[in-house]
This record gives C-alpha cells, sequence and structure tokens, in this order.
C-alpha cells in the first residue's frame, strides 16, 4: 500500500520543510534528511508505525509552522501526542538560551516514554552533526544534552546507552569537561567511588 501513516508522514514532512526550502545547517543537504535519519535509529528499536511517523514529522510544528490541529486532522491523535511532545515549547521572550532550554527540558521530561525514545534518536543524530561540523557551539550543546539525557531515562535503553556514549566519546574526542553533568548518568557499575 502507498497510503500507509509512515509514507504520509514522510509525505507531507518532506513537503511542509521543501515548501521553506529548509536545509541541514553545515550540509545544506535538504532538511528531509534529519527526519529520516531520527526515523531509521527509531526503527533500529522497538517500535511502531505511530513512532515512525511522529519521528518524520518531529519538527514540522517548530520549523515549518505546522499547527498541532493539523497534525491531528492528518495523522491522527497518537501522531500529534508523539508531536505535542516533541516539539519544544519555549519562546524567545521566554529569556536567554539557557532558560529556554531548561523549559524545554522540563516539558520533554513529562513526555511519554515513546516520545523519549524518538527525542533520543533525534539527540543522536543532531550530536553527530554538530560535533563534526561545529566543535565550538558543540562544547554548549553536550552540556545542554547531558542534562537532557537525565529525562530520557523511560526512553528506550539501548538508545539511551547509545547517546550517553555519544556523548562522553565527543566531549573526550573535544577536550570538553563534563564530569559533574555525565558522573550522574553513568551505568552504576560504572561510577567510582
Amino acid at each position: 500500500r502507498t497510503d500507509t501513516l509512515e509514507v504520509r508522514a514522510h509525505e507531507f514532512a518532506a513537503h511542509v520543510h521543501g515548501r521553506i526550502n529548509h536545509r541541514r545547517k553545515y550540509t545544506g543537504e535538504p532538511y528531509i534528511a534529519h527526519p529520516e535519519a531520527v526515523a531509521e535509529i527509531v526503527r533500529s528499536v522497538p517500535h511502531d508505525e505511530v513512532m515512525i511517523a511522529a519521528a518524520l514529522l518531529h519538527d514540522t510544528r517548530e520549523d515549518c509552522g505546522v499547527t498541532n490541529e493539523e497534525i491531528f486532522r492528518r495523522f491522527g491523535l497518537k501522531v500529534a501526542s508523539l508531536v505535542d511532545d516533541l516539539t519544544d515549547v519555549s519562546k524567545p521572550t521566554d529569556g536567554n538560551r539557557a532558560v529556554r532550554k531548561e523549559i524545554d527540558r522540563q516539558h520533554t521530561a513529562k513526555a511519554s516514554p515513546r516520545a523519549k525514545t524518538i527525542k533520543l534518536a533525534d539527540l543522536i543524530n543532531n550530536t553527530e552533526s554538530i560535533v563534526a561540523h561545529d566543535p565550538w557551539f558543540a562544547r554548549t550543546y553536550l552540556r545542554e544534552k547531558a542534562r537532557l539525557l537525565d529525562v530520557l531515562r523511560e526512553g528506550d535503553a539501548t538508545l539511551w546507552q547509545q547517546a550517553y556514549e555519544l556523548l562522553r566519546a565527543a566531549c573526550g574526542s573535544l577536550g570538553v569537561v563534563l564530569e559533574e553533568e555525565l558522573a550522574p548518568l553513568a551505568p552504576l557499575g560504572a561510577r567510582e567511588g
């Protein structure tokens, strides 16, 4: 069938990101490559079609001006609910970057485990890109993501571990010291003391 939920979500996401000529920041490739990559990471762990659709749609509200009502109308309540959990709620008027990121982190903390699994996939894909292309900004980004990881524990355990190891490796390669942020996240057996 060509009208599956996943196919419809992919077509819609490609359309709305494409109509604003949305591009990946560092590579200039069409933005849809990012939601596609996030969906593939989600596909690597237990998932369903609703999660894949939400992964494909996860940036459409923030970046393309799509409303939650439109997501609900086109894709149903389950997809709309996940996309809502994945959409940052802070506004530029809420304060500086640190304040906004904390508002968004608190929103994510309340998200469903399924949404947290998608958020982990998003974090993994973005971290790989930012570390590879913008080591200077990565220093700020890695600190933010270590704090975010703390509220994503209810997501898929395999992706959580992958995200944790990726952050640790990125910190090591960039010489970023995040012991204060990463130590509390370490698996119990890995903690010193």
